[in-house]
């Protein structure tokens, strides 16, 4: 990280952007860090007020995330999530910055059964996956000498809205809780992949990459363990996503298996990402240092 003097991140407001910038904080550096409202990634304008600082590297964890809501407006989707992605890889071609673009499990259908690998053939099958996959080919039209994409999945932390936080807030106010248990994939705390993005970038590493936390489980899965490690006794119902659809039918559709094959990060830094149990547990210990306050 030392060749990089001017180093931006986008999207600070949200989980990743703060674990960036709070990462990159404690060794030393002085991220400019910009929340949606100061950087606006699909306004013209703030592009070019952003590429006024002559970054070195650009962090974008700026992106349209509500994927029940790109169903109703993808074009916004795609605005965010593809063509300003091709927009920041023209501006640090254009500089000699290097962009980190950060990707997700969505770009796959979910139909096969194993672990995806960085190289396997894409489909995304909802409008918020294929906006993500439009900003992954746009970086690659015009890409920067330096680039990364690092796709994730199911990410939550202390900042934001994520499926933790709505599980123990839901369970605490005592509203009936019923999670679809045939998806799988595998959950993600942000400082996590913030540490995973900055070990790539040490290690001098470009190309597509998958960081998540181990372990391959259901959303049903994932919510009785938060409940649990919350200290929040209650029964989750398991249904099915036919069923949720039932429930939801303005809900996106979600592919049924998007676990990331996260093997060759494991093999480059020496250190596996560790299993979901064992980050959730630092996610808790965080909330109650600052607070107790979800």
């Amino acid at each position: 990280m030392a060749l990089y003097d001017s180093i931006i991140i986008t999207g600070a407001g949200g989980m990743l952007g703060h674990a960036l910038t709070d990462l990159l904080t404690s060794r030393g550096l002085k991220p400019i860090s910009l929340t949606r409202a100061q950087c606006d990634i699909s306004n013209d304008e703030h592009i070019a007020q952003l590429f006024s600082h002559r970054p070195t590297l650009v962090l974008n964890a700026a992106a349209h995330t509500k994927v029940d809501l790109c169903e109703k407006e993808p074009e916004k989707a795609d605005a965010i999530n593809g063509y300003a992605v091709g927009k920041l890889a023209r501006g640090c071609r254009d500089c000699g910055a290097t962009l980190v673009q950060v990707g997700t499990d969505f770009v796959f259908d979910g139909r096969q059964r194993i672990p995806y690998k960085p190289n396997d053939p894409v489909h995304a099958t909802c409008a918020y996956g294929k906006s993500k996959l439009l900003g992954e080919t746009e970086l690659q039209k015009t890409p920067p000498a330096r680039w990364l994409i690092v796709r994730t999945a199911w990410v939550y932390g202390r900042h934001g809205a994520n499926f933790a936080k709505t599980m123990v807030n839901a369970a605490r106010a005592g509203k009936p809780l019923a999670v679809v248990n045939d998806q799988f994939g595998s959950p993600t705390y942000a400082p996590d992949l913030a540490q995973a993005i900055v070990d790539l970038l040490d290690a001098g590493q470009t190309g597509i990459w998958h960081a998540t936390n181990s372990g391959e489980i259901t959303w049903w899965d994932f919510a009785n363990g938060i409940l649990h490690e919350f200290g929040v006794p209650r029964e989750i119902k398991p249904i099915s996503s036919a069923d949720w659809m039932k429930i939801k039918p303005d809900s996106a559709y979600r592919p049924p298996y998007t676990v990331l094959d996260i093997s060759a990060i494991a093999k480059l830094t020496g250190k596996p990402m560790r299993p979901w149990k064992e980050a959730l547990a630092d996610y808790r210990r965080a909330v109650e240092a600052a607070g107790g306050t979800l």
